[in-house]
């Protein structure tokens, strides 16, 4: 295999993005973009609703598809976080307990009645020649109803969901509140406007991108009926016309708390797309990353071109002393739940740390060890993080395997996960959920986070000589945990937990 040789000069240059891709598009992420089949997917409008774990990779492609929109001259709106607030909601909007009023519902006809609204304010906005007929109507409509350029988008929401909840709570006799209800959730008010902006819409795209819906999430009614209400109003808007398009994106673990998502997935199937990542594509990821700071660099392209991920990636980060050529990436990557924001923070903090001891290239394989203590430590309390509202005091029930071995057998896990369930091990704020676990389940919640991997049955002598063995939810699709019967804390987690092999490293 060729050598790709590049000079200690570019250490300073060096840059595997920004964690966050809102930041990163500004950073060169469109150019060192990995364009997936789920990305493709996505951008044709085959697929709508972007499911994936936090880290994986939603918030880029939301933004090389805004931006490429935007270059091709269509129209962009983006929700951010910054326009909706669980919180406002839930101390605004009151409970479904407090009247006969289904929150779902509610919440569907507001999202609608919102998105049509910024459509129709940002054509109006952008100068389009609504002067004529129908184009009059809606210039006319927005300038008498949403010319309050100060009233946020959240507000308009709140203010439809508002109107709702007067009638349905309200002292209205039956069968007016009836006819007032069946106006409000038919969208009466715009309903006329929807021929026009279909005809505006045959000459200009327009695409709405709601991102981040994760943000400030509590787990409330009201965020719930907020995601699901979104969720049916996307399917309905997305109808209209073929240059509409809405795109939404969601933590999966958040999806599958929402019993109205959850009871009706047959409906979305169509539309979902789940983010996967393989070792190849995050080998990939890297490599377009070092190609594009080399080039930045001066480095010929010609010859970054014809260099392949591996030997990109042994350019920067030197093989493991006697081991395979691929030694030092599958040493990162199995540290990783197959998410771009762990291997991109692994390696800028392998780069950072190498920066003040060795400043050459290719780094030594020592520079990831030195790395991986503080990488684990924030990953640990990433992941925790991550689940706090399914499992408050997660935290805790990893630190109970501090110090520990890292492989179990099947009932040697069951006795420690039934001292944790019974409160033997004490562990703070986990009282919601540890105690009505059983030893089977709880085992259950710390695969599906990512914390054990499992041995699937007839893989126990692999012929690679024990990599690859034990698997992770990340890894496989489908597995039946209920015949594993050994199990590993995830390498991710080790350096942090002081998690040993029997044999050491």
């Amino acid at each position: 295999m060729p050598r790709l040789v590049l000079s200690p000069k570019i250490l300073d240059g060096l840059d595997f993005g920004a964690p966050s891709a809102e930041r990163d598009i500004g950073r060169g992420l469109e150019k060192c973009f990995v364009e997936s089949a789920a990305y493709h997917r996505v951008h044709s409008g085959a697929k709508t609703v972007l499911l994936g774990n936090r880290g994986s990779g939603k918030s880029a492609i939301f933004q090389v598809v805004a931006k490429r929109e935007r270059t091709a001259g269509n129209r962009v709106i983006e929700l951010s976080p910054e326009d909706y607030s669980y919180e406002l909601l839930g101390s605004t909007m009151a409970a479904e307990n407090a009247g006969s009023w289904a929150k779902h519902g509610a919440y569907a006809a507001a999202w609608k009645y919102l998105l049509y609204v910024l459509v129709m304010k940002e054509i109006a906005r952008k100068g389009m020649r609504l002067t004529k007929g129908a184009g009059a109507e809606i210039n006319g409509y927005i300038r008498n109803n949403h010319a309050n350029v100060q009233m946020g988008r959240l507000s308009v929401l709140v203010s439809y969901l508002k109107r709702l909840e007067n009638i349905k709570l309200g002292p209205i006799e039956a069968g007016a509140k009836t006819r007032e209800l069946d106006r409000l959730y038919k969208l009466e008010e715009i309903h006329s406007l929807l021929p026009g902006l279909k005809k505006v819409l045959d000459k200009q795209r327009v695409t709405i991108v709601v991102d981040e819906l994760d943000r400030g999430w509590d787990s409330s009614e009201d965020a719930k009926a907020f995601v699901a209400g979104l969720f049916q109003a996307c399917v309905t808007v997305n109808a209209l016309h073929k240059n509409l398009s809405v795109y939404i994106s969601l933590r999966r673990e958040l999806y599958d708390d929402i019993p109205a998502l959850y009871e009706d997935a047959q409906k979305y199937r169509d539309l979902l797309e789940t983010i996967r990542w393989s070792e190849d594509s995050l080998l990939e990821l890297i490599a377009k990353r070092i190609r594009y700071s080399a080039r930045e660099m001066g480095y010929d392209a010609q010859v970054l071109d014809r260099a392949d991920d591996l030997t990109c990636w042994n350019a920067v980060f030197a093989p493991v002393p006697g081991g395979p050529v691929d030694g030092s990436f599958r040493y990162v990557v199995d540290r990783t739940l197959y998410r771009p924001r762990e291997i991109i923070e692994f390696c800028t903090t392998v780069l950072e740390v190498a920066r003040d001891r060795t400043p050459t290239l290719p780094l030594p394989y020592e520079a990831i060890r030195w790395a991986e203590r503080g990488y684990s430590e924030e990953r640990t309390k990433d992941i925790a993080a991550e689940y706090r509202f399914q499992y408050p005091g997660l935290l805790g029930v990893f630190e109970v395997f501090r110090g520990r071995d890292h492989a179990f057998e099947r009932e040697e896990l069951q006795l420690l996960c039934l001292e944790l369930v019974l409160g033997e091990i004490p562990t703070s704020r986990t009282s919601s959920w540890l105690p009505f676990c059983d030893p089977d389940g709880l085992i259950e919640i710390l695969w599906q986070t990512g914390f054990l991997t499992a041995q699937p049955v007839g893989d126990a002598d692999p012929a690679d000589g024990g990599r690859g063995a034990f698997i992770g939810v990340h890894q496989v699709q489908h597995l039946n945990l209920a015949a594993v019967q050994r199990f590993q804390v995830h390498p991710m987690f080790r350096a942090y937990l002081g998690v040993q092999r029997r044999n050491g490293d």
